[in-house]
């Protein structure tokens, strides 16, 4: 088996769940796993400057538009929510507690909090709405609360996040495939076909 793809995301990115409802399809096609790695895309953006898109001058109009119509071609449920963006600590925190605890379940968690926010516009930033999508996923709601303040998941979720910056992890979606760096959502027909040829 050859090595998963690694998926980086943060939940506030309209892209990196488009990216989230098709991922695992295109690994799977050619026997592939998919680890999803949620981090503080903020973290990397003062690195490089940046800002969100929606924020920018002319961008901010056009990418609303783009994420509203590429969510139609793909026929996955969204709508733009408010606030947006929004600080996604409580979220990611939320995944690696349940990594820790149960590691077949670390991605229906994700999916089911990308899902609230982009499809059901609840605010994922607070812990307790973080804590009731967990809970409507079989998670401990109480146990969530608390497990996302241990100072080890604190520390993974910062792990995580510098990891990402130090190789180069700037975006949301992000992909590596064998060490192969793939920025967007619109990289992943590059992905599907970089897995079928080995590369170019």
């Amino acid at each position: 088996m050859s090595d998963p793809i690694e998926f980086y995301f943060d939940f506030s990115s309209p892209y990196g769940y488009l990216a989230s409802e098709g991922i695992d399809a295109i690994a799977a096609r050619h026997g592939r796993e998919v680890t999803w790695r949620p981090y503080l895309m903020g973290v990397a953006m003062k690195v490089t400057g940046s800002a969100p898109v929606v924020n920018r001058p002319m961008l901010g109009a056009y990418s609303r538009r783009d994420m509203e119509r590429s969510a139609r071609r793909l026929r996955v449920p969204f709508r733009f929510p408010e606030p947006f963006p929004i600080a996604t600590i409580a979220a990611c925190r939320a995944v690696y507690w349940m990594e820790r605890a149960d590691a077949n379940a670390a991605k229906p968690l994700a999916q089911a909090l990308y899902r609230a926010y982009f499809a059901d516009g609840r605010n994922i930033s607070e812990p307790d709405v973080v804590a009731d999508v967990a809970a409507a996923s079989g998670a401990g709601r109480n146990a969530l609360l608390a497990g996302i303040q241990e100072p080890a998941i604190k520390e993974r979720l910062k792990e995580v996040t510098n990891d990402a910056v130090e190789r180069g992890i700037f975006g949301s979606p992000f992909f590596m495939v064998d060490g192969e760096p793939f920025w967007g959502h619109d990289r992943m027909d590059e992905v599907d076909r970089w897995l079928e040829t080995g590369g170019w």
